[in-house]
């Protein structure tokens, strides 16, 4: 197996995956912890719905000097920014805005992939991902953007930090919550765009909500659970895509798996652990 292992390295289209693969990882689990905080977590799955109509639409129309990808990432980013709208000011509360968004989105995308000639070869990869799907271009499409994730996510943690924990408490000592709200969702669209060509539209959103739910099983503090959210969502990862490759199984379903069984191992340890404390505060 290590020897299997080991020659899957000597597939380009493996390293760029394994590249690609680790840095939407690293932008999912970060910015997961602060979504799931914040009750957040369901814009994920409502963009890769928007994104997979984008791309669907981009491939049938054959937009000349632009990939899917690329045709695909200011769509979705100005539905984070409408999606957040919605859910702070709108009548239509959050959720209900995400399933309707969602579901026309994913209808739009499935009618227009059904019919234009020559893109349902295509439409499998859109909505549960494919390693092999990705490209040089895709590549570094993808290493550009999540350094800007990363980067913007360093430079303003101490804000997103305020906002995730106490918007109200950020509001009133003159944060201007509703900027770093957007950088959230504007983060969030971008991790969502680099992701669905591996993960597919319909399973990107688990790297955003597994990891940060994992972690929470077992840690409390927001920089530890965002620690753990970050190792944990590249080792299944990882582990993920080499089941992929040695089993000939989905990508992104492989990947899918291992989190949850990541998430059920820490539940049992965070379950143990509380026993545990439990009975010391009684004794």
């Amino acid at each position: 197996m290590i020897d299997q292992i080991m020659d899957m390295f000597t597939h380009t289209f493996m390293v760029r995956a394994i590249i690609g693969g680790v840095l939407v990882s690293l932008c999912a689990s970060l910015l997961g912890v602060s979504l799931v905080l914040k009750r957040y977590s369901m814009i994920g799955d409502g963009l890769s719905h928007v994104g997979f109509g984008a791309l669907a639409i981009a491939t049938a129309a054959n937009i000349a000097n632009l990939t899917p990808l690329e045709f695909a990432m200011p769509i979705v980013v100005v539905a984070a920014f409408f999606l957040l709208r919605l859910s702070e000011n709108s009548k239509i509360k959050g959720d209900s805005a995400i399933a309707l968004i969602s579901t026309a989105s994913l209808a739009i995308g499935i009618m227009v992939a059904t019919m234009s000639n020559g893109l349902q070869n295509d439409i499998n990869s859109y909505l549960f991902g494919s390693i092999l799907s990705m490209s040089q271009n895709d590549l570094w499409l993808c290493i550009v953007l999540s350094v800007v994730v990363l980067l913007l996510f360093v430079f303003f943690y101490n804000k997103i930090f305020a906002v995730t924990f106490d918007e109200s408490f950020a509001k009133a000592t003159g944060t201007k919550a509703g900027i770093y709200n957007m950088i959230i969702a504007l983060l969030t669209a971008l991790t969502i765009v680099i992701g669905m060509k591996m993960m597919g539209s319909l399973l990107i959103s688990s790297l955003i909500i597994f990891p940060a739910m994992t972690s929470m099983r077992i840690f409390k503090r927001f920089k530890t659970v965002m620690i753990s959210s970050a190792i944990v969502s590249v080792l299944c990862f990882f582990i993920g895509l080499v089941i992929s490759y040695l089993y000939s199984t989905p990508t992104g379903a492989s990947i899918v798996i291992v989190n949850l069984g990541a998430f059920l191992l820490f539940s049992a340890v965070g379950f143990v652990m509380g026993k545990i404390a439990s009975k010391k505060s009684i004794s």
